[in-house]
């Protein structure tokens, strides 16, 4: 694929995922990108996938102008974008010159593939907590795999509208309300004792610089993600550590004391591991289940695509339970959070 394509594709799953701005700067950047610059010659170097399934090229840039306007860097920029209304053609001549005078800055900040972490995902988590909690009501020893900023290991802190009422604590520090489809989970009171993440670039969004990482990536159109991204970043107190998921993974499921449920949870995150790694983790996890208890249970919850990559019909949810290796299929839900059709 060649990066004028990626610039477009990615343009479609914007205004399709509900930012027409970024659809509109990645048209203008489709249409006027120039590969002679030193920024050009840069992106030019990547190999293989360089859409959202690989490098993600498009999304890079993206998020290196976002963050020129949330640092207030580029003061042009800045007027063109939400909440501003500009023409095409101003918006253009606004990119453009960004992209030339802040050169330095964006070869610097597409070193890092994109990071975001979409608090609007923990509406899934809490609502398939809330059914491995209904089998084994157990205090919670929470683990999250490809955790980013490790914002989604706080859900027991959020709460969730569905269509008849209102999962989690009277205190949330977020209320989340995806448009919700089918029944209600069952209502529990998740207990979590211990919480700990992993990624490969793990983010601190008590840092300045990482918040802006985690920010930059949530595009100015889309003001409530930034919002929700906020607040949880206000409440974080889990940890996230640097390493290999699964090699982290194998040594996490070694320290699960007795009488508590272990959860182990990703979202939009198992696609990215290769082939090996997922086997491996695969056979870790089913492993820990055999030797589960009633006191030891093990849950294993997973936002994730099983297919379909483009958003059109969303991740799967899936839970699967330990003693008895059940696999329960709980509906699916839109990547970002904005829908969830629960099956449970």
């Amino acid at each position: 694929m060649s990066l004028i394509q990626a610039f477009r594709d990615q343009s479609e799953t914007c205004t399709r995922m509900g930012s027409p701005l970024m659809g509109r700067v990645l048209s203008i950047l489709a249409e006027h990108w120039d590969a002679t610059t030193a920024l050009g010659r840069k992106m030019a170097t990547y190999e293989g996938d360089i859409g959202p399934a690989g490098h993600s090229l498009p999304l890079r840039i993206c998020g290196g102008l976002h963050a020129l306007v949330l640092q207030q860097r580029d003061g042009a920029l800045l007027a063109a974008y939400p909440p501003n209304t500009v023409s095409d053609a101003a918006l253009e001549d606004a990119v453009l010159n960004a992209l030339k005078s802040h050169e330095d800055f964006l070869i610097d900040w597409t070193q890092s593939p994109p990071q975001t972490n979409e608090v609007r995902r923990s509406a899934a988590l809490i609502a398939m907590a809330h059914v491995a909690l209904s089998h084994f009501d157990r205090p919670i020893v929470l683990s999250e795999l490809g955790a980013s900023g490790g914002l989604n290991l706080m859900w027991d802190k959020f709460a969730v509208q569905t269509n008849t009422t209102t999962l989690g604590p009277e205190d949330a520090v977020l209320t989340l309300t995806p448009e919700w489809k089918g029944s209600t989970p069952p209502a529990v009171v998740p207990r979590v004792v211990s919480r700990l993440g992993v990624d490969l670039n793990p983010l601190n969004a008590k840092d300045s610089d990482d918040l802006l990482r985690l920010t930059a990536y949530l595009w100015a159109d889309q003001p409530h993600r930034l919002a929700l991204t906020q607040a949880a970043a206000g409440a974080m107190e889990a940890q996230v550590e640097k390493g290999d998921a699964i090699q982290w993974l194998e040594a996490r499921l070694a320290t699960v004391p007795e009488g508590h449920l272990h959860i182990i949870q990703h979202t939009v995150a198992w696609q990215y591991f290769p082939g090996p790694a997922q086997r491996k983790g695969t056979a870790l996890i089913e492993a820990a289940g055999a030797r589960a208890t009633p006191e030891t249970p093990l849950a294993w919850m997973q936002m994730e695509t099983d297919g379909d990559t483009t958003g059109a019909v969303g991740a799967a949810l899936t839970l699967r339970l330990w003693p008895g290796d059940v696999t329960l299929h709980l509906g699916r839900a839109d990547f970002h959070g904005r829908w969830i059709n629960w099956t449970g």
